[in-house]
């Protein structure tokens, strides 16, 4: 699934409904639209294993790879360190 059909799917728009606490700062007409950078950043930071089970499944565990390593500068250092050494390990053991 490529990154301009990620916002398009229902299954997503639900999703981020379910996890709409996490994005408190979003107004709520904006949350449906978010980039998939910030959707991965979020989920894999503040989420917990079902949500990023969840992720994994509707987005793909390819594109939250791409995603997440086409992180750099200042969007890479978004990420806790103990998250970023983990699923650099998760993700490309399996993506």
């Amino acid at each position: 699934m490529t990154n301009s059909n990620i916002h398009n799917t229902p299954e997503l728009k639900e999703f981020i409904r379910e996890q709409s606490s996490l994005f408190w700062y979003t107004p709520e007409d904006q949350k449906e639209n978010i980039s998939p950078e910030l959707l991965v950043e979020t989920i894999l930071n503040y989420g917990d294993m079902d949500a990023v089970r969840k992720l994994f499944r509707i987005m793909g565990l390819k594109s939250v790879a791409a995603v997440f390593f086409n992180a750099t500068g200042r969007k890479e250092l978004n990420y806790y360190p103990e998250i970023r050494a983990y699923f650099t390990l998760v993700l490309k053991k399996y993506a």
